[in-house]
């Protein structure tokens, strides 16, 4: 049986979907949790250090096919046997304190935008959701995609993987999403800084390279895609009460005025 086609046209909405690690935070967001990690117990000065030698590794050299997986056998091998629930307590315990002083300006203001314009916003990350789920929620996001790490009958990780949020499997969850929330691809939006995450931006209609890589900044410049440099950060603690003091009515109308103006910077940039 042949799935539905994706809504496309007038009738369909327009769709924003944000990369996490350096597009929306300035940082690996596992790598900001490790000090949590290792607070806890669960992480020994030996794995911090591998940590740091990973980052410097992707900061200078980018990553790759096989940076990618790397990365994620480590990780699957560090947490198998800790417990799920607790993990996910001491990331809602310490959100603000980890992730507060690390998320792009530019970013909130980009997704600020496109929420004024009428779009819905995603965050689609190879982190985990345990990580990606909460900070979406903060950020006010419509949703989120993320890799979801297989757990045993004791809510225990078991050090196998369900759902690898990467590369063409990023492209097949915003699919579904553009299913469920009726949104054309070719009209949408996505932004990322890696060019693992090459089909994220083939799969839209306007890719953006924000802080991009060595190997992506050459693929966008050959393309002619737009490259952003996010830069500011903003405290994500300011965001959240501002999110909570905000009326519907307020929002109503500061979100029809900043549509306008986001979508005629726009169309001055595409001109």
């Amino acid at each position: 049986m042949q799935p539905p086609p994706i809504p496309r046209g007038a009738d369909a909405g327009v769709g924003a979907f944000f990369d996490l690690d350096k597009t929306t935070i300035a940082t690996a967001s596992m790598f900001a949790f490790s000090g949590t990690l290792r607070s806890e117990g669960l992480l020994g000065p030996h794995t911090i250090v591998r940590a740091l030698w990973g980052r410097l590794v992707f900061k200078y050299l980018g990553a790759d096919h096989d940076r990618m997986e790397d990365m994620r056998n480590s990780a699957l091998k560090l947490c198998r046997g800790w417990d799920q629930r607790r993990i996910t307590e001491l990331v809602n315990e310490t959100m603000e304190e980890v992730i507060d002083p690390i998320v792009f300006a530019d970013a909130v203001a980009e997704m600020d935008a496109h929420r004024a314009a009428g779009h819905k916003v995603f965050v689609v990350s190879a982190s985990p959701e345990e990580i990606v789920r909460p900070l979406a929620r903060h950020l006010g996001a419509d949703g989120s995609v993320s890799t979801i790490a297989q757990v045993d009958a004791d809510g225990k990780y078991t050090g196998e993987v369900e759902f690898y949020s990467y590369g063409p499997y990023k492209v097949h969850a915003m699919e579904a999403l553009a299913l469920e929330h009726e949104l054309d691809l070719s009209a949408s939006y996505a932004y990322t800084d890696s060019v693992t995450d090459l089909p994220m931006l083939e799969a839209v209609g306007h890719p953006i390279a924000v802080n991009p890589d060595k190997a992506l900044a050459k693929v966008a410049d050959e393309r002619g895609w737009e490259i952003r440099t996010f830069t500011n950060t903003v405290p994500l603690r300011d965001r959240v009460n501002e999110h909570a003091r905000t009326g519907a009515a307020v929002a109503a109308g500061v979100g029809a005025i900043a549509g306008v103006g986001w979508l005629a910077r726009r169309r001055g940039k595409a001109a």
